[in-house]
Formats: C-alpha cells, structure tokens, sequence
C-alpha cells in the first residue's frame, strides 16, 4: 500500500483508459468487466478514469462495474478536457469544471469522486482560478482530494497555495524522464504523491511490441514520434540489453518497469492500464520483484532521456502540456 493524500491505495494503480479509449478498438464490455472485478478482487484498490476517456462511456463503465464495491475503493477523474461535439476540448473555466464534475458523478454513480485532478490545465485560465473551483468542489463535499495532471513543479507551486494539492499524474517511466527535472522534488517537499501512467511506455517497455506498423488505425502512439517507424527502430536497438536485465533479475521485461518506478519512491504509484487479464496478471507480479542497487544502475545508465530516440508528444500535444522538458 501506499499514500495518495489521505488514501491508502494499492502499489500499483489500475488505469481504465484502455478499455475504452485512445489504442485502436476497445475490449468488449463484458473483458472490461472481468478485466475491473478481476483488478479488485486481487486487491488493486485504486481506479483512474476520465470523461475524455470514450468521451463519458469510461467513466460509465466504471461506475456501473464498481458501484457495489464503492466504499472498497479510491475513485479518481477528471475535469479539464472533455469531448465537445465529438472533439477533444480544453477548458479550465471554473463554471466548466464544475458542470464536468455533476455530469462525472452521474457516470460514477457515486456522490463524491475521491481525487479529482485538471487533467490539463487551461492556459487561458490562471491555474489559481481553475483550482479555486476544484476547492469549492471540496467544501461542497462532492470531491475529496484535488490532483494535477502534466504540470510542471512551478505551477505545481501555484495550486498548492490555493488548495493542498493530493497528486501529481504524469507520464514516467525509463523512457519518460522528464518528472525528474523538477516535480518529483516538489511532490517530495509539498507531501504530494506522484501518479506514473504509462509507466510500461505505451507498450514499449513488455518488448513485446516489434513491428509499430500493426497498430491500429485508431491508436494514438501513430502520432507519437517515439513510435514513428525510424525512431522505434532506433529505441528497439534499447531491448536486447534490457530483457538481458529482466531476465538476470528473474521477472518479464513488464515486471521490471514496474519494480523500477516502485523503487524510485515511496511516493510513486504506477498506473498501468490494460485490456487483457493476463497481463493485468503480469503486471502485479512486479510486485514481488526486488531489484538490486546494481541492477538499477544498469537500467538507468542503459534507456534514459539520452538514449531514447524521439520526443513523447507532438508539437500540438506539447503545447497541451505544462511539464519540463529536457
């Protein structure tokens, strides 16, 4: 277990995007189900969702699934983006976000949402302005906790002096370094946990992915640069070393990414996210693994900021986000 504000959660996460959004065609209802009961029923108690995540339909999805489970559970989403007219859509005004969290706690089934982060912030807005509503969200008591995600540890800063700030959700993993310019040190100092998605690198990090040009047409990593042909025959060149490593340290290549971040703090809290059981089934395996201080120096001197070939985002999405850059 670990701390996420005033939760106890489990190590790892369970992140439901994928059972309805963003890689190629999601699973059939009734896999997502089994996929969500059998998460909690081996103790995962900590579910992540969004109302951009199938535009509303994730958000239904979990709430339907865990709505008898409720008081066994830390529910979190999210405002900040939504679907508009069937288009993705910032926006961090406060009469926005307080409109998104009504319509979210309709979906959930649920009369309060545990941790409840600004998935982007709006950078028309002041992010003080956007986490004062969140705050009036608190007092009302339909939102226990407030997160941020893809911040930077300045604006990180920023919202904590408006409200204490429970999380920080950004990508981070050995590919992703970026969290360890800054906003890891400020979630230390400030008492914020740090929520890792991706933590498997879309996928990259199970070196089971080989061949980029079988992704589905619908699958967000083809706008990705990591994933563009030239640049993921680079970053392969990378998994022969580490699944040399997983192999040394008796674990999947999966396991290991996951114990790597679990090592890096007490704070951190992977969020893998999954459409098939058994590698739901894989990945709570990590928790077993014990990494030696040998072994983590081999994997950071080995897939690093340096030796990773491409940015994680396009221009358009970089322009979306608030995190430093190396």
């Amino acid at each position: 277990m670990r701390r996420v504000g005033p939760f106890q959660v489990s190590a790892l996460g369970f992140g439901c995007m994928n059972l309805s959004h963003a890689y190629g065609v999601p699973p059939a209802p009734e896999v997502a189900e089994a996929l969500l009961l059998s998460a909690f029923e081996r103790g995962v108690n900590f579910f992540d969702t969004a109302p951009l995540y199938g535009f509303g339909l994730n958000e239904q999805l979990v709430g339907r699934v865990m709505k008898p489970h409720r008081s066994e559970i830390i529910l979190a989403s999210k405002c900040g983006i939504s679907g508009v007219n069937g288009k993705r859509v910032i926006d961090g005004r406060p009469e926005t976000l307080k409109r998104t969290c009504e319509d979210s706690l309709r979906n959930l089934q649920t009369e309060v949402i545990d941790l409840y982060y600004l998935h982007r912030w709006d950078k028309q807005v002041p992010v003080e302005e956007s986490i004062g509503a969140l705050a009036d969200l608190v007092r009302e008591g339909k939102v226990r906790a407030i997160g941020l995600s893809e911040v930077s540890a300045q604006t990180l800063r920023r919202a904590h002096a408006v409200h204490p700030i429970a999380a920080v959700q950004t990508e981070y993993s050995l590919w992703t370094r970026n969290p360890e310019i800054a906003v890891l040190a400020a979630c230390r100092e400030l008492g914020a946990a740090f929520v890792a998605f991706s933590p498997l690198a879309r996928g990259f990090l199970t070196a089971k992915l080989r061949d980029v040009s079988t992704l589905e047409a619908r699958d967000i990593r083809r706008a990705m640069p990591r994933f563009q042909p030239e640049n993921y025959a680079a970053n392969l060149r990378l998994l022969d070393g580490y699944q040399k490593i997983a192999a040394e340290a008796g674990c999947t290549p999966a396991q290991l990414a996951l114990a790597w971040l679990l090592a890096r703090g007490e704070n951190i809290v992977p969020l893998p996210g999954t459409a098939s059981i058994e590698h739901f089934q894989e990945n709570l395996g990590a928790l077993e693994v014990a990494l030696s201080t040998a072994i983590l120096a081999r994997l950071d001197a080995l897939i690093n900021q340096e030796s990773v070939v491409g940015p994680r985002y396009n221009e358009a999405n970089r322009a979306e986000v608030d995190t430093e850059e190396y």
